[in-house]
């Protein structure tokens, strides 16, 4: 017998709970699936644990400077890994049993565990049950990428959820991926004690962000004692007595780099292999991704797609931001889309790197007479004071409009000083919103009224 409902959430990642709740909250009998674990990525094996993992990270390397702001530790500053770890659980398990209490004790929500595939347009498959929905929300997320890597089949790697699971400090750290998420454990390991080497293929760290940008994130890295080794083209591994071998280059020495243990962190894919997405009909790109328009809603009616598994933005940010668009436009009667967001994100290293909007190459390259302003961290107050002075703050407005164009920062508490210009992009409001704007002293919001009062043209 098909079992009837309203609504079919297919996935507990940050916008499926969310939606399951807000729809049953305005009277659609609503099933939601989760084959795993509640929460999805970002609870159990992305922002949470690892931000957790950065503070104890950080913790360390604060107790290995106090002597620079005048505090005597005796003795050596000790790392205890499975302690660590035990920290990191608890953190995700209070986020899981969160999700999933709220889901189980909310009125007109129906929780289903095990697997979900389509069997047409209407109806899912978990287990030996068979679901009926006018309206299917695919939320399934993503997984890290391994990448096709010439021995990678005869050895043991870790990926970035594999990394959730250990609970000892490599001695030795490759990590394959010169970007986001494979920079965060770089110096989270590197801090925690390992010696680390990232490998990337392209000429620089993080290619997407400016030169500026990258250049400067990889001396704060190599500060740290952190390798780095680019161009890695002609990159295979294999066994080695010391742990895995990494070849990098086939002309540039040393060619090889021998470590303990090597994290690969390349990216990564959707979830939508195993869905049976051909049996109702919808469609994906050549990269595996549901193809949804800008209201994401896909080619079949009455099924959308939400998150990672869209392609459309690959944060957890964005991707409650997909269940925002899909519940005003369904139960409140707007018209949002995906186009009218900015794109805003943050490096998660220390310190972090936000940005909002075009990067200066987007800029110069979209014809527009723009003004930027600039900044070092070292003429921040805030960072003086905490003796974190690397970094620096650029912010682009369009000359003609005086709209915010995008900006970058690099620096202490950057992740949080970005919102006000965030806020004021998304308003629509003029860049004198902010240089008007009187700021609290001392911090590093405060000077950004400041750098916009003294923009001149990009060159």
């Amino acid at each position: 017998m098909i079992e009837e409902f309203d609504a079919i959430v297919v996935g507990t990642g940050q916008e499926g709970p969310a939606l399951a709740v807000r729809l049953a909250g305005a009277g659609y009998r609503t099933a939601i699936v989760e084959r795993k674990r509640f929460g999805g990525t970002c609870v159990n094996v992305g922002c949470i644990p690892t931000k957790t993992l950065i503070a104890s990270a950080r913790a360390a390397w604060v107790a290995r400077n106090a002597a620079t702001y005048g505090v005597a530790i005796d003795g050596a500053v000790r790392i205890d890994m499975p302690r660590v770890k035990a920290r990191k659980d608890d953190v995700v398990a209070q986020s899981t049993k969160g999700v999933e209490g709220w889901l189980r004790g909310t009125p007109n929500v129906t929780v289903i565990e095990g697997h979900a595939r389509f069997e047409s347009a209407r109806i899912v498959r978990v287990g030996d049950r068979q679901l009926t929905a006018p309206r299917i929300f695919i939320n399934t997320g993503g997984r890290p990428t391994v990448p096709a890597v010439g021995g990678l089949a005869d050895i043991d790697y870790l990926t970035s959820s594999g990394m959730m699971d250990i609970d000892f400090v490599p001695p030795h750290l490759i990590v394959v991926g010169g970007s986001y998420i494979g920079l965060e454990f770089a110096q989270m390991y590197r801090r925690f004690g390992s010696k680390v080497t990232v490998v990337e293929m392209a000429p620089r760290l993080i290619p997407r962000e400016d030169e500026e940008v990258s250049h400067a994130v990889r001396e704060i890295l190599e500060s740290e004692g952190i390798g780095v080794r680019l161009n890695a083209k002609c990159l295979d591994v294999e066994k080695h007595a010391h742990g895995v071998a990494v070849r990098v280059s086939c002309e540039e020495e040393p060619r090889t780099i021998v470590g303990s243990h090597l994290l690969l962190a390349v990216g990564r894919v959707p979830n939508t292999d195993d869905l049976g997405l051909e049996q109702a009909g919808v469609a994906i790109d050549a990269r595996g991704f549901i193809v949804v328009d800008d209201q994401l809603a896909t080619n079949v009616s009455g099924i959308w797609a939400l998150g990672d598994v869209n392609g459309r933005g690959a944060f957890t940010h964005t991707s409650f931001n997909d269940y925002e668009i899909v519940a005003a436009n369904l139960l409140d009667q707007e018209s949002r889309r995906v186009s009218d967001r900015i794109a805003v994100y943050a490096l998660f290293t220390d310190p972090p790197l936000a940005r909002a909007g075009m990067t200066e190459s987007e800029a110069r390259a979209s014809g527009r007479r723009v003004l930027i302003g600039r900044r070092a961290m070292t003429r921040v107050g805030r960072a003086r004071e905490r003796g974190e002075t690397k970094g620096f703050m650029h912010v682009m407005v369009d000359a003609d409009t005086q709209k915010i164009l995008g900006a970058a920062l690099l620096g202490i508490e950057a992740d949080e000083a970005i919102h006000c210009i965030i806020d004021v992009m998304n308003a629509g409001a003029p860049y004198t919103a902010i240089r008007s704007a009187v700021h609290i002293h001392p911090t590093v919001s405060e000077l950004i009224p400041t750098l916009l009062g003294d923009l001149s043209p990009l060159r």
